[in-house]
């Protein structure tokens, strides 16, 4: 499956004279934790909320400083039509949580660690399901000598439940 089934789109995006207090409170209002920095709709840079406070913040910049001060460029991406696996891929080998997707020059979504980590869990769920289910009919425990289940109490290990005084 292509990484344009995974992303998030559109992906929220500033330009590089955007100021840096500017650009958090888009990340706040947005929800996201970056923004893609972009001139038109070719990618410029990336600025995250790591870069806000360690860069900016910690760097002594401004709030009213451009954001094209602190964004991180070239951002690493990845292109919307390639399998998911290489997104996997450029994860791991870049160290980056955040992936703007590209359709040629112009960016049409992000990816992140999360949307992967999501679609791995999916994945888990959809594979325990059945073993859930048969652990639900046939719940594990002691078995007598024919193969029923031993009523509660008399495997020997446990006393029997108590029936009210």
């Amino acid at each position: 499956m292509d990484v344009s089934a995974y992303m998030s789109a559109p992906a929220v995006s500033v330009t590089a004279t955007t100021t840096i207090g500017e650009a958090a409170r888009c990340m706040d209002l947005h929800g996201v934790g970056c923004v893609v920095v972009t001139d038109g709709e070719v990618l410029r840079g990336i600025v995250t909320d790591r870069d806000i406070a360690v860069r900016a913040v910690a760097g002594g910049f401004d709030r009213d400083a451009p954001v094209g001060a602190v964004m991180t460029t070239p951002a690493v991406t990845v292109g919307a039509a390639e399998d998911v696996h290489a997104a996997y891929r450029t994860f791991r080998t870049s160290g980056v949580r955040r992936l703007p997707v590209l359709d040629g020059q112009r960016v049409v979504g992000m990816l992140t660690v999360d949307d992967l980590l999501m679609d791995v869990f999916r994945r888990v769920a959809d594979l325990l399901g059945p073993v859930a289910w048969s652990v639900l009919e046939e719940p594990p425990g002691p078995r007598d000598e024919i193969g029923a289940r031993a009523p509660a109490g008399t495997d020997g290990k446990s006393p029997p439940a108590s029936r009210g005084s």
